[in-house]
């Protein structure tokens, strides 16, 4: 495994070089952009049709998803930290190892979906008292996660082959896939939700069948389309594959992107105990921002996305002047992404805001949430970009996990937990405080870049 390489003097990029990288960012970006957007499509689709039924049945399957999303927080530390290795390999030419590193994220993440298929499936009802105190919400959520449990056993393998599509050059084809399941999914909750003819609608529980669904559809779209000729994919070899040294090397990743990916998400499920602890106003306005924030964060993680691909590749052949540079051009990227969704949302807002049906109190709250996010996802674009594309694609994990924990944890939450539960703030400055943690660590992405730390190669030669 490469060594940590210090003072890397990025390598000065002609005109020519500098639109090549252009446009292998943008035929990486746009698709993965695009798919992003429809992946939050399939996931806001469920609160779009909920929030033309009625407010409890909207803020309950809000409250019942952060078990899919606290799920995915770890698959997703999981398939992102073997992605990167895969990546460097892939680069340097070596699908046979590429091959066993996506065989060995299949069996980390079918373990991962056991165990939340096993709480959603057999203690629904316990689940939800951690998020509300509300019957309503309880018995409404409760029946939902249910009946949605079964699509965790297929969405983590999907998220696998999706990754490999990915880094292999094939984002069309995943584009594909998140159209189909985008149009299978709001035409299934179409139906089940609301009803046609004589059949009576399912209300929430129909959201969680059309889920079911869709990731059953995505999974063997995948498998299927792996099995075609010169494409990777598990075979006997790869998926009886054991090697201490790949163990390690997966683990000297995963940590890092394990916490900081738990110390976000986490952070996203304590805001939804705070705000259901503040009333079905508040936690309505903020399933509602959420999905307006879901729908324009496309951009920003098919170029983190992107750019993870493109300087994995460029490490793992021991270009780290060129890597070097690259990441140098991403500042401008990333400022140009944070405006760009900004600008998006002053669109997307309005339309959301006359879209749901919300009672009087929480559209107030959902003006301000709207307008306090557009300085928030700017802040947010820039730091993503870096700390989950430029960073992790020299195995430097790290730094999310602690500028997450001192940002967050310090801060932010131990705020509002104090705003809300002793000194009894406004709402609103209770969500301004706990949504201040991306804006505090902007200063110092630069910092951390300038170290190097992020600048290796991580594959390994001779492994049989």
């Amino acid at each position: 495994m490469g060594n940590k390489r210090e003072k890397i003097i990025p390598k000065v990029l002609t005109k020519e070089e500098k639109k090549a990288f252009s446009k292998e960012l943008l035929t990486l970006a746009v698709p993965l952009a695009l798919q992003n957007l429809l992946n939050a499509l399939v996931g806001a689709s469920d609160a779009l049709m909920l929030g033309r039924l009625n407010q409890a049945s909207i803020s309950a399957v809000s409250l019942a998803n952060q078990v899919s999303f606290v799920m995915s927080l770890f698959s997703g530390a999981v398939i992102g930290a073997i992605g990167v290795l895969i990546a460097q390999y892939f680069g340097k030419g070596d699908t046979k190892n590429a091959k066993r590193f996506m065989a060995m994220s299949l069996r980390y993440t079918l373990g991962i979906s056991l165990v939340f298929f096993a709480l959603a499936m057999f203690v629904p009802e316990s689940v939800m008292r951690l998020f509300t105190p509300d019957e309503e919400l309880i018995k409404i959520g409760a029946g939902y996660l249910r009946i949605v449990s079964f699509s965790y056993l297929f969405s983590g393998i999907a998220q696998c082959y999706l990754m490999m599509m990915k880094i292999s050059g094939r984002v069309r084809m995943s584009l594909m896939i998140s159209v189909i399941t985008v149009v299978v999914d709001m035409t299934a909750d179409f139906f089940l939700i609301y009803g046609v003819g004589k059949w009576d609608g399912l209300g929430a529980n129909g959201c969680a069948y059309s889920t079911v669904a869709v990731e059953a559809i995505a999974m063997v779209i995948c498998i299927a389309e792996s099995l075609k000729k010169d494409h990777i994919h598990p075979d006997r070899e790869s998926l009886r594959f054991f090697s201490k040294d790949f163990e390690k090397d997966i683990w000297h990743v995963i940590p890092g992107m394990l916490a900081s990916s738990l110390a976000w998400g986490l952070s996203i499920t304590m805001h939804a105990f705070i705000l259901g602890h503040l009333g079905s106003d508040a936690t309505a306005a903020n399933s509602v921002t959420g999905v307006a924030q879901q729908l324009i964060q496309g951009m920003t993680h098919g170029l983190a996305a992107g750019g993870g691909i493109m300087l994995g590749k460029l490490l793992g052949q021991d270009r780290f002047e060129e890597a070097k540079a690259y990441g140098l051009r991403f500042f401008r990227v990333s400022l140009l992404c944070g405006l760009f969704n900004m600008a998006l949302l002053a669109i997307v807002g309005p339309l959301v805001y006359f879209f749901y049906v919300l009672e009087l109190k929480a559209k107030q709250y959902l003006i301000w949430m709207l307008l306090y996010s557009m300085l928030y996802m700017f802040a947010y674009s820039y730091n993503t970009i870096f700390t989950v594309g430029v960073f992790p694609a020299g195995g430097d994990s790290r730094y999310d996990a602690i500028s997450v924990f001192i940002a967050t944890w310090c801060v932010a939450i131990p705020l509002a937990l104090l705003g809300t539960f002793v000194f009894h703030w406004p709402v609103m400055l209770i969500y301004v405080v706990m949504c201040a943690d991306e804006i505090v660590k902007v200063p110092f992405i630069r910092l951390r870049f300038n170290t190097d730390i992020w600048v290796k190669n991580l594959t390994r030669e001779g492994i049989e």
